[in-house]
């Protein structure tokens, strides 16, 4: 049985293990009655302003250590390939840990839970007709790599549902001991709500009302949820006090994070959908267990990715979702990445007035998403909206060819004034740190980096001269000038937009594509031929290969 305080099974090994040590947890300062009596940590100001759903409202991030960080990430019910709803979310995350780690000094200790038995791995189990432990290693390992192919950190570690049931047991076994759960004749133990009191909806503000209960059911409140469930025929099952069965969902979170963490979380995170009532009911289930007055005391909480033009987010229960497999075979990790970077995490609401139409998630109610005081808008997945990413990265990495080229002396340029590029490059520092410590504001921050980008091209204009050598030598290269600049009128042609409208835009270069991708096919094809066709910001240059010959702008 265990104390109010006392350690999970093996948690004090484990803490230790990840340099979180065995003390107790940081002193809190009480804030304003504001946010649910919510009580202001003391310890490591980060200097960031987080958006905080158990607030709703920007709060200053202050965790318990710079060198131990506490961070708790849902991660997936492993039944069936990830899709790019899914990571949306999880590089989002993975964006802002990055931010904390390097610009705020944070060192993160994540831990993320895995659900390897879930209704639905086993109904998926039998459709395939193998076993759940099979399928529900199969999808991990494939999760695992979904990942690892977007340049998402893995978490410090990993902890299964199956490999830690008797902690979970233990953890139902102290809240029975503390009044707030009960089991039942069948072998079902719920978590009785009512005992909560007004303690309950610190993120959502309200209870839920009476979902309707098939006329069996064995519980005492129609809210109450499970935290063990009784087996059921060919099920697989673990014995416990009340008889063989499995965890509950939300039972499984609470005492993972628990077994690392203890009474003590920084900072918790998962999509908008998970609020409530999952989250919720963690909250519930670790402040009875470790009789602690706030467990979690930052959530954040990710925005949905729709698919454009619908009413819905993209899910597998709706089948319109894009493998991430799939979207990679036509985009790379980085395009994907900076698509995420230019909404903000938690609206969607996108840069240039792109915003999302005012919709819900499915699966939270109105009132849900509004008293989490978040922007009814989500991020909307389209070709084009990839497409616009894509050029933007393009633009990115010609941009940092160039400035290497002229570093090297090998692109030929007007005056260049370092004053005023260092000056503004000290501005930009500035104003991305200050975009960052402002909720993650990453478009901010993309903004302001493509702002120096801009100024960096005007200096860097190329006008390089290049001069024939012999008739022989000089008629190939007249050749291959005519060729790279018919090229490059077809990619200016192609990337050209005008005037038009955001909409208009995607179209046109939804249109072009195919051209960008003949120019590119020709680049590639004259490789073979050694010759070297570079695109740079407002130009192209050829060279060579094998030969330290300067660079060769058409026209010139």
């Amino acid at each position: 049985m265990q104390s109010s305080r006392g350690a999970l099974v093996g948690a004090p090994l484990l803490r230790a293990a990840l340099g979180l040590g065995l003390g107790p947890g940081p002193r809190r300062a009480a804030s304003e009655a504001h946010g649910q009596g919510w009580l202001q940590p003391a310890g490591y100001d980060t200097g960031v302003k987080v958006y905080n759903s158990r607030t709703r409202r920007k709060d200053p991030l202050i965790v318990g250590s710079a060198d131990a960080t506490s961070w708790y990430s849902c991660g997936p019910t492993v039944y069936d390939h990830a899709h790019l709803g899914h990571a949306c979310s999880y590089v989002r995350f993975d964006i802002i840990r990055r931010i904390l780690t390097r610009v705020f000094g944070c060192n993160i200790i994540m831990v993320m839970g895995i659900t390897d038995v879930d209704d639905k791995i086993i109904r998926r189990a039998r459709e395939m007709n193998v076993s759940p432990t099979s399928l529900a290693n199969l999808y991990e390992e494939d999760f695992k790599q979904d990942m690892a192919a977007l340049k998402i950190l893995p978490p410090t570690v990993y902890l299964r549902v199956t490999e830690n049931i008797p902690q979970i047991i233990s953890f139902i076994e102290g809240i029975i001991t503390k009044g707030h759960a009960y089991s039942t004749a069948k072998g079902n133990v719920y978590f009785d709500l009512q005992s909560r009191g007004d303690k309950y909806g610190k993120l959502v503000g309200v209870a839920p009302g009476p979902v309707g209960e098939p006329v069996e059911s064995d519980k005492r409140h129609a809210s109450d949820f499970a935290l063990w469930k009784a087996a059921k025929p060919q099920e697989m099952f673990w014995a416990s006090p009340w008889g063989n069965g499995r965890p509950g969902w939300h039972i499984e979170c609470s005492t993972i994070s628990s077994l690392v963490f203890g009474s003590q979380l920084d900072i918790h995170s998962g999509g908008i959908d998970l609020a409530f009532p999952h989250h919720e009911n963690e909250i519930a289930q670790c402040e009875v267990f470790h009789q602690c007055k706030q467990w979690g005391n930052y959530f954040l909480h990710s925005g949905h990715l729709h698919v454009k033009g619908k009413e819905e987010k993209m899910s597998k229960s709706l089948k319109n979702y894009i493998t991430i497999k799939d979207f990679l075979k036509t985009a790379s990790p980085d395009v994907f990445r900076l698509f995420c970077m230019r909404s903000s995490y938690r609206s969607g609401e996108l840069r240039h007035g792109a915003q999302g139409m005012a919709r819900r998630p499915l699966g939270v109610a109105p009132r849900v998403w509004w008293r989490l005081g978040l922007p009814a808008s989500a991020i909307d997945y389209s070709d084009g909206a990839v497409l616009e990413a894509k050029h933007l990265l393009l633009a990115a990495t010609a941009f940092v060819e160039d400035a290497r080229a002229y570093m090297r002396g090998q692109l030929a340029c007007g005056p260049i004034g370092e004053d005023v590029l260092w000056e503004r490059l000290s501005h930009t520092k500035g104003a991305v740190k200050a975009a960052l410590a402002d909720d993650f504001d990453t478009p901010g921050a993309v903004d302001a980096v493509m702002d120096l980008i801009h100024h960096g091209n005007r200096q860097l204009k190329a006008v390089t001269k290049f001069v024939s050598g012999d008739s022989g030598s000089a008629t190939l290269h007249s050749v291959v000038e005519e060729l790279v600049r018919f090229r490059l009128k077809v990619r200016q042609f192609a990337l050209a937009t005008g005037e038009a409208t955001r909409e208009a835009r995607r179209q046109q270069l939804l249109e072009r594509q195919p051209l960008l991708e003949a120019c590119d096919t020709l680049r590639q094809d004259l490789v073979a031929h050694g010759i070297s066709i570079k695109d740079r910001s407002s130009t192209s240059t050829w060279e060579l290969l094998g030969q330290r010959a300067q660079d060769h702008k058409p026209g010139s």
